[in-house]
């Protein structure tokens, strides 16, 4: 499949990478790091990534604003469904080229490459690039370094296998990087979110199955100057709650008109509930996006059925065995 991914990017003279809405490092690092590659290797190419960004992710480079063609090869990353391709004239492509790395949801009608098993979309394209003729640099190589630990939360999640550790190795001996400088820009901070952190340990609930949850207003994240988009990113900062086996954060997005929710487990798999509430994700790490901050409550309610259904199955195997 790579050297058909391959064929089709060398056969347009136009691209445009898009990824999923609620931009995350995994999707940017992994448009920008596949754009860089292929202008490397194709010069005279016009390549384009587009969707809305983030200030937070300024370190990994630019998005562009894309002008109208006719003609063109459409690759998505990192998006399951196409709901939630930040790019609106998405259908007018000439051809479409999926690579993901999410559980599959819908065909997008071309060229699929799905690898569910992979930490992250950046892991798919170390591969794409080391079995075709696409180039890397240190430059590119440091931005599917930002994607990949980043979405394996430091290689923390199962899906950091042998396979991961190997391409790592790879690249690193290929193209040496500065790996602190790396997690400084993934993980430093500024104080503001520090504090809306603190309160989130405060005053999130927790119900009697191990949900954790709190809901941001508008009000909340602006009282400590903050955003919805770095609010919801802290999700990854309460893995390790002994009393937890699923935490929450749900943000009012006022810029955006929408609520985005933000879900973690240790025990049920949720994306199947996130796809229910227009969202979507892995098994243990989904998203979702509701109309009102009214309907959270009911999000919270399944996920919380859905967890003490998982305790009494994890105590009926341990009985049995």
């Amino acid at each position: 499949m790579f050297k058909k991914i391959y064929k089709e990017i060398k056969k347009y003279n136009t691209i445009v990478i898009a990824r999923h809405i609620g931009v995350d490092p995994d999707a940017l690092a992994s448009q920008l790091a596949l754009k860089e590659s292929i202008k490397l290797t194709f010069p005279k190419k016009n390549v384009y990534a587009v969707g809305n960004g983030s200030s937070k992710f300024s370190y990994m480079g630019r998005l562009d604003k894309l002008e109208e063609f006719d003609n063109f090869l459409l690759i998505v990353l990192d998006t399951p469904d196409k709901k939630r391709i930040d790019y609106k004239d998405y259908s007018k492509a000439r051809q479409t080229i999926k690579i993901d790395h999410h559980p599959f949801i819908e065909d997008f009608g071309g060229l699929e490459y799905i690898d569910d098993s992979a930490s992250s979309t950046c892991e798919i394209l170390m591969e794409l690039l080391l079995n075709t003729k696409l180039k890397c640099n240190s430059e590119i190589a440091k931005l599917l370094y930002y994607g990949l630990v980043s979405d394996s939360n430091r290689f923390l999640f199962d899906s950091s296998t042998s396979k991961t550790f190997s391409l790592v190795s790879t690249y690193l001996s290929k193209y040496p990087l500065k790996l602190s400088s790396i997690y400084t820009n993934l993980y430093l901070r500024p104080l503001k979110e520090v504090r809306l952190e603190g309160y989130i340990s405060l005053n999130m609930k927790v119900t009697e199955n191990g949900v954790a949850y709190i809901i941001l207003t508008n009000d909340i994240i602006t009282k400590f100057k903050a955003d919805s988009a770095s609010a919801g990113n802290m999700i990854n900062n309460f893995n390790f709650i002994d009393e937890v086996l699923v935490w929450i954060i749900v943000t009012e997005d006022v810029k955006n008109n929408n609520v985005r929710v933000n879900i973690r487990s240790r025990g049920p798999e949720i994306n199947k509930i996130a796809e229910k509430y227009n969202g979507g994700g892995h098994a243990m790490a989904s998203g979702a996006r509701l109309s009102s901050i009214d309907e959270a409550e009911a999000l919270i309610s399944d996920i919380d059925y859905a967890t003490e259904n998982y305790i009494k199955k994890e105590m009926s195997k341990n009985e049995n065995n």
